[in-house]
């Protein structure tokens, strides 16, 4: 540890290092240590100079680690890794509270897991359960969080990673939504079809009902929250695409149908990720076998409420057996 102090301008250093190099940007690692730019700058300049390496390279829109700054990265992360969770096993020996941070999408939040907060809270008493949330597409590293939900495809999937559902999409909408629908009035006006994003402006084209021209549209709603589109199906303002990890619950509890008899199901895999560098803790994977079997208690009373999607024939198909 001697040597280590006089290989290094500070300790500090490393924090303003470890920041640097996950941003990728030294504002935004200014920003993040409520710092300067410059200084973020001076700091690691005479955190080269002392080491006598380039650690970093300017690039267009920021930085890029050169191969000693990834040596060194590498092992800084692994060491802050390794202190953070020690801490952790520290507080929650001292208080009882084992802390989870979740990276999930504000839809799955508030759509799925709100309505059943108070069961998970009857089940893990001492949880402090925060949240790093996406309102958009769901992806990204998962930094500095004890669990992720992702969307990956086979080849991505590996031993941290385990299976929720395959990607299954479905058109829903409220009763009363679908009520109107059906009528002689409704079906000459056409459907509101609610979207996220331009990339999903064409989502109803996918399922038979408009491919076939037995419905057609009469106008759009577009959102850029993936929440606020399921509240907009919820309160009948339209037809919105449903990711079924989102919407089960839902359509479980019946706020939610199916507007069309039908599933889509994607390439890929919905699944709950924990970050390599980090060992797994066991209350983690309690609470991570936890909400896979809330999951799958949803899906059992979707299948048995709806048994025109042929749900479980489908999941079963794709490796996923539900009970």
């Amino acid at each position: 540890m001697p040597n280590l102090r006089r290989k290094l301008p500070s300790a500090n250093a490393l924090f303003v290092f470890e920041a640097a190099a996950r941003c990728g940007n030294f504002t935004r690692a200014a920003q993040e240590l409520y710092v300067s730019q410059p200084a973020v700058s001076r700091m690691l300049a005479r955190m080269e100079d002392h080491i006598g390496v380039r650690l970093f390279e300017r690039v267009r829109g920021g930085i890029e680690l050169t191969e000693s700054g990834r040596i060194l990265y590498r092992a800084i992360s692994d060491g802050f890794n390794g202190i953070e969770n020690a801490i952790r096993e520290i507080e929650a020996r001292a208080t009882g509270v084992e802390t989870v941070m979740l990276s999930v999408s504000t839809g799955f939040t508030t759509h799925w897991l709100m309505p059943r907060m108070g069961r998970l809270n009857q089940a893990f008493p001492n949880i402090d359960l925060r949240f790093q949330l996406i309102s958009g597409r769901i992806g990204g590293p998962l930094n500095d969080v004890d669990l992720g939900m992702r969307f990956l495809h086979d080849g991505e999937i590996d031993e941290n990673a385990v299976l929720v559902m395959p990607e299954t999409l479905l058109p829903v909408c409220n009763q009363r939504y679908q009520e109107i629908s059906q009528t002689d009035a409704g079906r000459q006006h056409g459907d509101t079809v609610i979207v996220m994003d331009d990339e999903q402006r064409g989502w109803h084209e996918r399922f038979d009902a408009f491919a076939g021209h037995a419905r057609h549209v009469a106008s759009m709603l577009s959102f850029s929250d993936y929440a606020i589109v399921v509240q907009a199906a919820l309160l009948g303002q339209g037809m919105a695409l449903g990711w079924l990890n989102v919407v089960s619950h839902w359509l479980a509890q019946g706020a939610l149908l199916p507007a069309e008899e039908e599933i889509i199901v994607m390439n890929r895999r919905c699944c709950l990720v924990t970050p390599a560098s980090k060992p797994l803790r066991p209350f983690v994977a309690n609470v991570r076998d936890w909400l896979i079997e809330e999951m799958c208690n949803d899906l059992r009373i979707v299948e048995k409420k709806y048994p025109g999607l042929r749900l479980r024939e489908t999941m079963e198909q794709k490796g996923l057996k539900f009970g």
